[in-house]
């Protein structure tokens, strides 16, 4: 197993749900992500999303992309963001997910992207355009260097296509929790419940709930259908509202605990690993 497959293991031994905050690498800068990691490390979160700015972020809402154009502008890479979780690496084990279109890892090279992130301590990508149909030569590099693969499922996906996302998997089942783009939003989805439980019916992996949630009484909620809590724009968000200020770090903070405290509210309906 690795860290990924480790930490769900040791939150379900615990009756825990996994808190997974998303930031976009490289905004405003590398340095402050490693920071930001290291705060989000000692707040609550079991793994964290590292965004890989992209020129057409298909599946993001505005939140995310002016999060992307502000990395991209300051000049981040998909090699500057390996080197950033090197050093990360240096102060803490908290398992790191890129997140990334895989353009970026095409012009890369799939099985030297693959070999250096996971030399960097990268533990899972997370490819939102990448079907599984297609993804075998990702999938191929990936279990080769130990890391893990995340493929997503919606309320649209059919029973088959639960299934092929389950064969192909690593790590965690994404589950998206509605239909359009990354957003925070103000409430979950009608027939997230139902949704989830589908889900949960075809395959025993983790599943990872994302896309709109935002308060600390979703993420509680999220908390009773999922094993993992995703959050990305809600934290960008908060991350704008105090951009230039030396108390963003613990803002953001204060909001990733917030979260933690509303998922640990919650008594777990079911525990799965």
């Amino acid at each position: 197993m690795n860290r990924i497959e480790e930490t769900f293991a040791s939150l379900k031994s615990a009756g825990r749900k996994a808190l997974i905050p998303y930031v976009m690498a490289g905004d405003p800068d590398l340095d402050t992500t490693a920071a930001l990691v290291a705060e989000l490390d000692r707040r609550g979160a079991d793994l964290v999303e590292l965004g890989v700015p992209f020129s057409d972020p298909i599946a993001d809402g505005p939140t995310i992309q002016r999060a992307a154009l502000r990395a991209l502008n300051g000049g981040t890479t998909l090699r500057s963001i390996i080197e950033t979780v090197a050093s990360i690496r240096e102060h803490t084990g908290i398992p790191v997910v890129l997140m990334t279109y895989y353009n970026p890892v095409l012009a890369y090279g799939i099985g030297d992207f693959c070999r250096d992130a996971a030399r960097a301590g990268v533990d899972g990508l997370i490819v939102p355009d990448l079907p599984p149909e297609e993804g075998a030569d990702l999938s191929d590099a990936c279990l080769k260097h130990g890391l893990t693969v995340v493929f997503l499922v919606a309320p649209t996906s059919t029973s088959a296509r639960i299934d092929l996302v389950n064969r192909h998997t690593t790590g965690f089942v994404y589950c998206v929790s509605l239909m359009g783009v990354t957003g925070a939003r103000g409430e979950l989805a009608d027939g997230v419940d139902v949704f989830m439980a589908q889900v949960r019916s075809r395959t025993d992996r983790p599943l990872g709930l994302g896309f709109g949630i935002s308060s600390p009484e979703q993420a509680g909620e999220a908390a009773r259908l999922a094993d993992g809590v995703i959050v990305g724009s809600a934290i960008i968000n908060v991350m704008e509202a105090h951009a230039g200020e030396p108390d963003m770090l613990r803002s953001v903070g204060e909001y990733v605990a917030s979260l933690r405290a509303g998922m640990d509210r919650e008594t777990p309906v079911a525990v799965q690993g």
